[in-house]
């Protein structure tokens, strides 16, 4: 079976959401390939898990001052922010049979490809159940996964550079609580490439495109014109409406 990969390109929130989507809806179809995708984000945006409330999670006043997207994702997980500089984000969608029936172990071997990535530019990390990746005992990458109508989609973030008072800025953290020990908390328990590694972010790109396509039979191609005219509509009706965003 033949793969696509679709190289690093830059959207907004509720443009790279609908993508994802409608991949998902042409692969169900059987009009599309299984997809990689990698992607940043512009302007910089917060994501939130299906589940939640953005008003709870997020600071939307914020967000709106500083031009920052909010968006509701398909998948589960908690509140997300994308640096528009400092992050890559991938997705990976196709037939659930081509994965491990468990969530764990379909975890495990998705993120088991960003690992290797990693490792590629200098970055010895691992897989942290049940989603997770972590290098020196520190968060480095966050994934959050589907499954509809016989298709996985799985996508998730790759920490390049780090900034926490930026982060704490436009979620839900109080002004008491953004102190310089909480910030060295988090510090102590997330990190970024720069940490490690002196890669750049186009070097981290070449390096998670090889270790996903390894052993993969692929074409490098492009969203095609259908998946964009759903993904529009999709932009439009969806992932920027207030009611799905705001829906709890």
């Amino acid at each position: 079976m033949k793969w696509r990969l679709v190289k690093f390109s830059k959207n907004s929130a509720f443009m790279n959401m609908s993508i994802d989507e409608a991949i998902l809806e042409m692969v169900r179809d059987g009009l599309s390939p299984p997809t990689i995708r990698l992607y940043g984000w512009s302007p910089d945006a917060v994501s939130i898990g299906c589940f939640q409330s953005m008003e709870e999670e997020v600071n939307v006043k914020r967000c709106m001052e500083l031009g920052v997207d909010c968006v509701r994702r398909i998948t589960g997980g908690g509140a997300v922010y994308h640096d528009s500089e400092g992050e890559l984000t991938y997705s990976i969608i196709a037939r659930e049979d081509l994965f491990p029936k468990g969530i764990r172990e379909s975890y495990r071997e998705i993120c088991g490809y960003v690992v290797r990535g990693l490792g590629k530019i200098g970055i010895s990390a691992e897989f942290a159940p049940i989603n997770d990746i972590v290098t020196h005992g520190k968060k480095i990458s966050g994934n959050a996964q589907t499954r509809r109508e016989g298709v996985l989609l799985q996508h998730g973030t790759i920490l390049y550079s780090l900034d926490v008072r930026k982060m704490f800025g436009v979620l839900n953290v109080s002004k008491e609580k953004i102190s310089d020990k909480m910030i060295k908390n988090v510090e102590e328990r997330v990190t970024s490439v720069r940490s490690y590694s002196d890669a750049s972010i186009e070097k981290l790109c070449e390096s998670i495109e090889t270790a996903f396509t390894e052993g993969r039979e692929y074409d490098i191609g492009r969203v095609s014109n259908e998946e964009l005219s759903k993904a529009n509509g999709l932009a439009k009706n969806k992932y920027g409406s207030r009611d799905w965003n705001f829906r709890r």
